[in-house]
């Protein structure tokens, strides 16, 4: 996944879902040879909030879809695989906040926006086509995405160890399906939203913070540090190889205890 680096890097995080159906349609994880030119924003008008709507939603799961997969536009059918994808993704994200995932005690989806005024002069309308959306009467487009997840465990990963025992369950949490549009890369909207997360993790209580990134993802592994998490275990060579992706390390963060949470 994506890092904001001057050099090509990938996604921030990888996803917690697999796309098995995906190589038959010649889709495959975004590359380190993925480059795109950065476009420069006014964060002035950028907005990072939890999601408000399913049309918001809709949006961020459009991105996921753009930014965790490179597609190859002459593969036939590939629009409506895109799409396949998105739904997949949105109708379980509206599961997990919903509460009607098992396992998940509770899911926040965050979402960096931007008016879609600011984002016309890109080279590609891609981005604003497909992760656009309307906010008391406004067209905004998502730039950013992730996930803040209240649980003990995310699926096919890692788990952290802290808090231990019971507290484990209500205190410890996870950061997952993190991404940044690739255009906007290089403007520090990986850290704005790993900052908002902080906060949100912290309002629910929760005293331990996680995320997995690709061993060999130096530009996510810097933004996390930077963020203040520290390296806690790493993923066995052999599920890695299981689960056919890059091995995952596992990074810790305490969080500072919110009194008004006990």
């Amino acid at each position: 996944m994506v890092l904001l680096s001057s050099s090509p890097s990938l996604s921030i995080t990888s996803p917690n879902y697999r796309y098995s159906p995906s190589r038959r349609l010649c889709l495959c994880p975004i590359s380190a040879t993925h480059v795109v030119t950065p476009h420069h924003i006014d964060k002035s008008s950028l907005t990072i909030s939890e999601t408000s709507s399913e049309d918001q939603l809709w949006a961020a799961a459009r991105l996921r879809v753009r930014s965790f997969n490179e597609f190859k536009p002459s593969t036939f059918g590939i629009q409506d695989h895109k799409r396949y994808l998105a739904e997949r993704e949105f109708e379980a994200l509206k599961e997990r906040i919903a509460g009607k995932r098992t396992g998940f005690n509770r899911v926040s989806c965050l979402n960096a926006s931007l008016p879609l005024s600011q984002l016309l002069s890109l080279p590609n309308d891609d981005l604003c086509a497909q992760c656009k959306f309307i906010e008391n009467g406004e067209d905004r487009v998502v730039v950013g995405t992730l996930d803040v997840n209240q649980c003990m465990s995310l699926p096919d990963e890692i788990t952290g160890m802290k808090p231990e025992g019971i507290e484990g369950q209500f205190a410890r949490g996870y950061l997952s399906n993190v991404c940044v549009a690739n255009e906007l890369h290089r403007n520090g909207l990986g850290y704005d939203l790993v900052a908002k997360s902080k906060a949100v993790a912290q309002k629910w209580g929760l005293t331990d913070l996680y995320v997995h990134v690709a061993v060999n993802n130096e530009p996510a592994k810097q933004l996390y540090m930077k963020s203040g998490f520290v390296y806690e275990n790493d993923e066995p060579a052999w599920q890695a190889r299981f689960l056919d992706r890059p091995r995952r390390l596992l990074l810790w963060l305490g969080l500072p205890v919110n009194v008004n949470s006990i």
